[in-house]
C-alpha cells in the first residue's frame, strides 16, 4: 500500500510567491526612483524623499526580493513532497520526503511493523483547522502520516486512517 504526499507546488503557494515578488518589485524600484529622481515604475516617486522613505522602501523591496525568491526556490524543488509505503511483505513502514538542496536532502524514515503503537487522527476545528494523521510508535514518538495542504474532508481521512489501520493490524486512535 502507498500513498503519495504533494510538496510545495500548489496554488496558493504560486498566488503568495508572486504577491511578495512583484511587492517586493515594487518598493524596491520605486526606494531606486526616489534616489535617481526618475520614475523606473509607472507611479509618481517625485514626492518621495530618498531619506528616510526611500531607503525603508529599498529595505522592505530587498527583504520581499529575497523572501520571493525562498518561496520561488522552495516551489521549484518540490519541498515537502513524497510517499509513505506501507510493504506488508517486509514488514516495514517506508516515509520518503524531498526536503531542501543540500546533504540530507532526501529524508527517508523506516519503521518494523512491530514498532507502531496506532494510528492517530488529530483533528481540530475552528479559524485554522487542522486534519492529520500520525503514526504512534511505542516509544512515544508521533510521525506525521499527511501533508500541510489543504484540511482533507473528514470522511477522506477518516476512511484513510481505517484503511491503514487495518493493513498494519493497530488500534486507531482519535484526538
Amino acid at each position: 500500500m502507498k500513498s503519495n504526499l504533494d510538496g510545495s507546488r500548489s496554488l496558493s503557494n504560486l498566488f503568495w510567491a508572486l504577491a511578495v515578488s512583484l511587492g517586493g518589485l515594487g518598493f524596491f524600484l520605486n526606494g531606486l526612483s526616489s534616489y535617481f529622481k526618475t520614475n523606473l515604475i509607472f507611479s509618481s516617486s517625485s514626492q518621495i524623499s530618498f531619506i528616510p522613505q526611500g531607503i525603508v522602501l529599498v529595505f522592505y523591496g530587498t527583504v520581499g526580493l529575497i523572501l520571493g525568491i525562498f518561496l520561488w526556490l522552495t516551489i521549484w524543488w518540490d519541498v515537502g513532497a513524497g510517499y509513505n509505503d506501507y510493504n506488508r511483505d517486509l514488514q516495514e513502514i517506508k516515509l520518503y520526503r524531498k526536503g531542501f538542496p543540500g546533504k540530507n536532502r532526501e529524508v527517508v524514515l523506516k519503521f518494523a511493523f512491530a514498532d507502531v503503537k496506532s494510528i492517530k487522527m488529530r483533528i481540530k476545528e475552528g479559524l485554522n483547522p487542522k486534519r492529520q494523521l500520525l503514526l504512534c510508535l511505542n516509544d512515544n514518538r508521533e510521525i506525521p502520516l499527511t501533508g500541510v495542504e489543504q484540511p482533507i474532508a473528514l470522511n477522506k481521512i477518516e476512511s484513510e486512517a481505517i484503511a491503514i489501520a487495518k493493513w498494519l493490524n493497530v488500534f486507531l486512535e482519535t484526538e
